[in-house]
């Protein structure tokens, strides 16, 4: 069977340039996953449930912990969304279609993962919190409206640039439009985000409320360290 350099592409491929992507990656993932986790740890308070329930945990987070938390955050999903580039450099070789879709959701995720989703959210909880303080009968109604106008819409563009990102991540694996065996599409944030969440079905515990919260770092966390894993495999592959 002929290999990818056969035809030309495994000269197209610097794989040291896209190790250190990737690297990059796992570092912006765990400043992020560092700030994910001082926001999720906690627990809410069984007595009141809905939204209020949902809130209550961050009630008593002390001012230290949301301004890290979301500088973390501002840092670190900038680098994991620059360090997609190398999954980018992948597929580019086998397919410009592809690699172009995965590139257009780079760039969205890039422009709306962190200003515009990961430090409004932070901003939500802050207000809530002091809004508890001065006026707990309107604090909901207020907080919510905060996150209509401040959080939401960036959420919103946000989802739709990272469901093409899944899209087209498992679609160039699967489809083998990258020098990595097919089978590693399973090595994308996806995957690792629905693992995280199966500790949902555990009794709560602060520990797995700030692994829950950190359900996007997570998944991140699962594709920068499978790909990196797998390299290897993959480089030889096109020696084959």
């Amino acid at each position: 069977m002929a290999s990818y350099n056969d035809i030309g592409i495994g000269e197209d491929l610097d794989w040291a340039r896209i190790r250190k992507l990737f690297m990059i990656g796992l570092l912006g993932a765990l400043m992020t996953l560092a700030g994910d986790m001082m926001l999720g740890w906690g627990v809410h308070d069984p007595a009141q449930g809905g939204m209020e329930g949902f809130l209550s945990a961050y009630v008593d987070l002390p001012d230290a912990k949301i301004f890290w938390s979301a500088f973390l955050g501002f840092l670190g999903i900038p680098l994991e969304a620059l360090a997609y580039f190398g999954v980018y450099r992948l597929i580019a070789p086998f397919s410009r279609k592809q690699a172009h879709l995965y590139r257009s959701s780079i760039l969205g995720m890039l422009a709306f993962g962190g200003c515009g989703v990961h430090v409004p959210c932070l901003a939500s909880v802050f207000f809530y919190k002091y809004m508890h303080i001065a006026s707990p009968e309107t604090a909901l109604e207020w907080s919510v409206r905060f996150g209509l106008y401040f959080l939401l819409p960036g959420m919103v563009f946000f989802m739709v640039f990272w469901l093409i990102h899944q899209i087209a991540h498992v679609g160039a694996f699967a489809k083998g439009l990258t020098p990595y065996p097919r089978q590693c599409w399973i090595f994308c944030p996806a995957v690792g985000m629905a693992l995280t969440m199966l500790l949902k079905f555990l009794p709560e515990t602060a520990l797995r409320n700030a692994l829950t919260a950190a359900w996007i770092s997570i998944g991140n966390l699962w594709m920068f360290g499978g790909l990196l894993i797998m390299m290897n495999q993959a480089k030889s592959k096109g020696r084959a």
